[in-house]
């Protein structure tokens, strides 16, 4: 068990003698990034090519370039080999999809490269079939696929336009549903590739949002999309699925008129059916149909209810076994386990239980009956560790090792794992474990020549009692360098915050900005709260009909913490965040403000009724049926209690956050006559590159100076 601030006075007179002799960082290691004798890069996984084949890529701290590696676990020997150039194009069996002058290409081998489409339109997200036959992929939101060897084109669908879409999700289904990760993609081709099951999204009910820029041009810029705020109307989604044997299309029977939301279909591992996942407009209910893929006729498959809400984002919720039956995720008990499903949809058992979360299942071991997982630890749940489990729920067996936070990758047949861990005072390291946890080497560790000859600040994990004595609040502090115990100091709190998106765990941290602000004298905190992941469903529930709150108590918590330990100064305390983050930043500094002193808050949400509809909808309901909620959770109800100071900061055409919820907020400061700062940023969506972010960048740093700090800027810190 890691010690809390008890040890800080030995911490703080282990930095006044042993680390007397050791060389403090330079302003030129820190900010111009001389810090590769200190830490050296750890290896990149590029590929399991074979359980025998591991490919490394290394760079140490004296190469300009990386070198490629092949391991072999067996002998436990490293071939340094010639290096290929990066692959980022669809690929399977040898083949290669990918788009040049906005047509479609493919390679046999790696030489031959045959044209596919010559047309003004482009293609969009290319897929490949399981079988490397075909490749699917959007036009116009139209569905086409091409037969690679007969190089036909052909079109499934034929009534797309700019608001109904084959095979393209609409903004809030990407957003929220499939994930940015999708792209937009909206199909999904069958198992034996005879079938692409997808989603035709009519947006037109959905309320059209205007966003304008200042530039270029001499009238600006201006997009409209079609954004479903809170209450408005959805997308009307129909599922389809094309045979492409007779290129016909059957619809599955549901009624894309009904007040709905569809998650991404699973395909049967014998393509018998297509999964749909279904949920109701209030997000408490989940089922799942077998859709029969040639008549489009659905049965019930599965039912599950909750009384907050429930999940249906693409989070691997099904996993299926080659004899039909399945493995199911569901945080049903209010912790996220396993369960073991028959193949017509009925529970054999479950497969773990208890008081902590499983995060992803990576291997399924069909012959021996065992599944490896990685779980938020039993032991800790600010650490992530790796286990097996016999599919009947015996045996269950803790993998890795040590007091550490894992990060794992198994090879392709599961004989072998890499772990990447770490914990607060402990540098990562890499090593190789076979599937019954044995060591089988270390691989690298990110310690360079002379990490040891230097005075690094502290991090440490700590956990504060609830105000109700129900959880142990965690979070990760670096402290001042030289930390004097009868010195205040200024907090420096980083959030995100939002339901389930927890920042803290108990792994390393490294890099100039918190080295420099440490010898600065700022304390820097990460914090999360009871609804952040660490305590199940159980504590997420806790944010039902009431984002906001329960955040802030707990932060605030933790605040008054480090005040009457005597370590942070309750004059300065800045709590920084970007998005959700953004939005407990002005609410810290308004409905809080007896404890948060000051905020920059980057693209937030002021008010919840100008958010969209599934993300705001699924923990808050509607204003119709939460009035109460929604008042107490806005920002803009509080500004009477304002007295610190905020930077407030948005993109002009943030398309997911529009500037709107700035601009509100703003308004109602100037209404109420109090000081605030507020910098925009055209052409910047839901973040923006280039010079303005380091602009922005300078702006916080600036911010932290003037009202923390309350010194000069040193230039060197400037981008």
């Amino acid at each position: 068990m890691i010690k809390r601030f008890p040890l800080l006075a030995c911490i703080t007179f282990i930095s006044l003698t042993s680390f007397s002799q050791k060389k403090e960082l330079t302003n030129e290691q820190l900010f111009k990034n001389r810090l590769s004798a200190i830490v050296t890069p750890l290896p990149t996984i590029v590929s399991w090519e074979s359980d025998e084949r591991l490919r490394l890529s290394r760079r140490s701290h004296s190469d300009s370039a990386a070198k490629t590696f092949l391991f072999d676990p067996k002998t436990v020997k490293e071939l340094m080999i010639k290096e290929e150039p990066n692959r980022t194009r669809e690929r399977l069996n040898g083949k290669r999809v990918y788009l040049k002058n906005n047509d479609l290409y493919y390679t046999r081998g790696m030489d031959e490269e045959v044209r596919l489409t010559n047309d003004t339109e482009k293609e969009v997200n290319a897929t490949i079939s399981p079988d490397s036959n075909f490749v699917a992929y959007t036009k116009k939101n139209n569905l086409y696929f091409i037969d690679l060897n007969a190089k036909k084109e052909t079109q499934l669908t034929i009534d797309g336009n700019d608001s109904l879409m084959n095979g393209y999700a609409s903004w809030v289904y990407m957003e929220e549903i499939l994930g940015r990760q999708s792209e937009y993609k909206a199909f999904w081709w069958s198992p034996d590739s005879k079938h692409i099951a997808f989603f035709r999204t009519d947006d037109s009910p959905v309320p059209v949002y205007t966003i304008t820029d200042g530039g270029p041009g001499q009238y600006g810029h201006l997009e409209t999309m079609r954004y479903p705020k809170v209450g408005d109307k959805n997308p009307e989604v129909k599922i389809g699925i094309a045979h492409l044997n007779n290129n016909q299309i059957s619809w599955a029977d549901f009624n894309e008129k009904d007040d709905q939301y569809f998650g991404m279909p699973y395909w049967k591992s014998d393509a018998s059916a297509l999964l749909a996942l279904w949920m109701n407009r209030d997000q408490n209910n989940l089922k799942i149909y077998e859709v029969n893929p040639n008549t489009g006729n659905k049965k019930e498959f599965y039912d599950e209810k909750q009384k907050t809400w429930i999940d249906l984002d693409d989070d691997n919720r099904l996993s299926f076994l080659k004899n039909g039956n399945f493995i199911m995720v569901s945080d049903k008990t209010g912790w996220k386990h396993m369960y073991y499903y028959s193949k017509d949809g009925k529970l054999i058992n479950p497969i773990t239980t208890g008081k902590f979360t499983v995060t992803n299942v990576n291997w399924i071991d069909e012959k021996n009956n065992k599944i490896y997982f990685l779980a938020r630890s039993r032991e800790n749940n600010a650490r992530a560790d790796f286990y097996s489990v016999m599919l009947n729920g015996t045996n269950l067996k803790r993998l890795t090792f040590g007091d550490y936070n894992h990060s794992v990758q198994m090879s392709p047949s599961g004989a072998y794992f890499v772990t990447t861990y770490s914990n607060a005072i402990t540098p990562p390291k890499m090593a190789l474990l076979d599937n019954s946890g044995k060591l089988i080497k270390e691989l690298a560790d990110i310690k360079g020549p002379e990490f040891n000859n230097y005075n690094l600040a502290k991090t440490e994990i700590i956990k504060v009692k609830s105000d109700d004595g129900l959880f142990d609040l965690p979070a990760i502090v670096t402290w001042p360098l030289n930390m004097d115990p009868n010195k205040r100091y200024p907090v420096l709190i980083n959030i995100y915050g939002g339901p389930n998106a927890g920042t803290v765990f108990d792994r390393w941290t490294f890099n100039a900005n918190q080295q420099w602000f440490a010898k600065e004298g700022l304390i820097q905190i990460a914090m999360d709260h009871r609804a952040s992941g660490h305590f199940g469903k159980e504590g997420i529930n806790y944010m039902h009909h009431n984002l906001g709150d329960w955040e802030l108590k707990d932060y605030s918590t933790i605040v008054k913490y480090l005040i009457n330990k005597g370590y942070a100064d309750p004059k300065k305390v800045c709590i920084a965040g970007f998005s959700y983050g953004g939005y407990l930043g002005a609410l810290a500094v308004t409905k809080f403000a007896d404890v948060f002193t000051h905020a920059m808050a980057g693209g937030l949400v002021s008010d919840w009724t100008f958010y969209d509809t599934h993300y705001t909808e699924r923990f808050m309901g509607t204003p119709a049926n939460n009035p109460e909620g929604y008042k107490t959770s806005s920002v803009l109800n509080y500004i009477n209690k304002y007295k610190g100071m905020i930077q407030i900061v948005h993109g002009v055409i943030d398309e997911n956050v529009h500037v709107q919820n700035s601009l509100r907020l703003i308004s109602a400061l100037e209404d109420a006559k109090k000081d605030f700062e507020f910098m925009l940023y055209p052409g910047g969506r839901h973040g923006w590159g280039g010079n303005k972010q380091l602009h922005f960048q300078n702006l916080r740093t600036k911010f932290i100076y003037k009202h923390l700090l309350e010194k000069p800027v040193p230039q060197e810190i400037l981008r």
